[in-house]
């Protein structure tokens, strides 16, 4: 964990993160990364539906000393765990991507940089992290090729498409809050001047809406996932897959992996808890490609129940916001290293020597 020399004491919990960033935050900013679309249904439903997964632990296993070690899409991690993409993280901290990048490598595991980073690819990538690329559909496709050159040319072990953002849900907070970015806080990845729109504050309505509604292609098909498929030389994985006939699809496109996600409940308000339909999504594409669980992982125990439903992994996204706003670098690696310690001790105390072995426990919905 964080040594006490920075300054910064790690909570007992990832979800005591929460605090400590929203005394630190603008409530504008804390409204921006803890709230849902709509009347946040859908955010709700995937705390809940975590909540309601018991796993059935083995007994008599032996087991003292775990390892925590897992293969996912761009290759071996210490944990079967990824840093979710994230937008505009200096938004939470003047050191922002580089920062939680920074602490990802120190814990060996994947980060993944947004389209909408506050920092260009590049010094992520300088941070000697494993970086995936995850990829917002552009209504420019020179621009996406762009984007995806440049990614390659940086060294992002994986690209992940996310699918579910035709048009920005419709998040109450931003537009009560009149959100828009400030100054100092760009899409770093974009050509200059292309997110004007979103530093321009208007009276009831979300600046960040206004500029994705004007440079995100909202009729992404099949086809533009085969011409990815096609230009695209590292794993690829989609994002935002909650039907099991999409993950299908996906696989006979030929992905690496799918990434089942509400979008952490900030999308379509009516969606389902991506835990909900998890073991719907493994089944169907049997084994064709990897599954990830995205949206309300909140700790150790709840990365060996989405392990438990059949997940190869899962991406944590909010805690380590929180944790980046409340301590810099040292605040996400005392996040990540609890993560950890968490973990280990869910799979003794459920009998399991690794990742893999967890993914064979029983599980029971609603106690």
């Amino acid at each position: 964990m964080a040594d006490p020399a920075d300054g910064f004491v790690p909570p007992a919990s990832l979800a005591e993160f929460a605090a400590l960033a929203r005394a630190v935050l603008p409530a504008d900013v804390w409204d921006f990364v803890d709230g849902g679309s709509g009347t946040e249904t859908a955010l709700a439903a995937n705390r809940a539906a975590l909540d309601r997964v018991a796993v059935l632990p083995r007994m008599l296993a032996g087991v003292d000393d775990p390892s925590t070690e897992a293969t996912l899409p761009g290759g071996r991690a210490a944990l079967p765990v990824a840093v979710a993409p994230m937008a505009y993280q200096r938004l939470l901290h003047p050191d922002g991507e580089p920062a939680l990048a920074a602490a990802a490598r120190a814990a060996d595991v994947p980060y993944v940089a947004s389209t909408l980073s506050s920092t260009p690819i590049e010094e992520i990538a300088a941070t000697g992290a494993t970086v995936w690329f995850q990829l917002y559909w552009l209504r420019d496709r020179a621009l996406v090729a762009d984007l995806l050159d440049r990614a390659e040319g940086a060294g992002c072990a994986a690209v992940m498409v996310t699918v579910d953002v035709p048009v920005l849900g419709r998040r109450l907070r931003d537009a009560r809050n009149g959100f828009a970015l400030p100054p100092h806080v760009t899409a770093a990845n974009l050509p200059g001047g292309r997110d004007d729109l979103a530093h321009q504050g208007t009276p009831g309505v979300s600046a960040v809406a206004v500029h994705t509604g004007a440079v995100f292609a909202p009729a992404l098909s099949w086809a533009d996932l085969e011409w990815l498929r096609a230009r695209t030389r590292v794993p690829l994985l989609v994002k935002g897959i909650l039907d099991p006939r999409d993950a299908v699809r996906a696989a006979d496109a030929g992905v690496d992996a799918v990434v089942v996600s509400n979008h952490g409940g900030r999308q379509l308000d009516a969606a389902p808890a991506s835990a909900a339909v998890l073991p719907e999504v493994v089944a169907a594409v049997d084994q064709r490609c990897a599954v990830l669980l995205d949206s309300g992982v909140r700790g150790g125990v709840d990365v060996l129940r989405a392990l438990a439903l059949g997940a190869d992994g899962v991406l944590l996204g909010r805690p380590l916001l929180w944790a980046l706003a409340a301590g810099g670098r040292a605040g996400a690696e005392a996040a990540l290293a609890l993560l950890a310690a968490e973990l280990r001790d869910a799979l003794i105390l459920s009998g399991c020597p690794d990742p893999a072995s967890a993914r064979r426990l029983r599980t029971r919905i609603g106690g």
